[in-house]
């Protein structure tokens, strides 16, 4: 249960980052492909080198399941040090951060 609220606090926190980033502000930005429309994980290892941060990609794509169609497009995300600020700050420990 506390992992799934620390989800869904995290959840909350990507998609108002990828939202509310300024142009000129720190932050990721990468442009989705066509191969990568049905995985979420393909983009989450391009992006952070591993396939375990699909529900990050999924946040900021605005999706609603991790099984929705991405469209090419152009997504704002945290860089690896930021993202683990927001885990922290979402409820997970250390050893669960990427």
């Amino acid at each position: 249960m506390a992992a799934d609220q620390a989800w869904n606090r995290l959840f909350v926190k990507v998609r108002d980052f990828a939202r509310q980033t300024p142009d000129w502000a720190d932050a990721l930005r990468y442009f989705t492909l066509p191969d990568e429309r049905l995985d979420l994980t393909l983009v989450s290892y391009r992006v952070y080198g591993s396939r375990d941060q699909a529900l990050v990609i999924q946040a900021a794509a605005g999706l609603d399941s991790v099984e929705s169609e991405l469209t090419e497009q152009l997504l704002v995300l945290p860089t690896a040090d930021q993202l683990r600020d927001m885990q922290l700050d979402a409820g997970f420990n250390a050893d669960e951060t990427i």
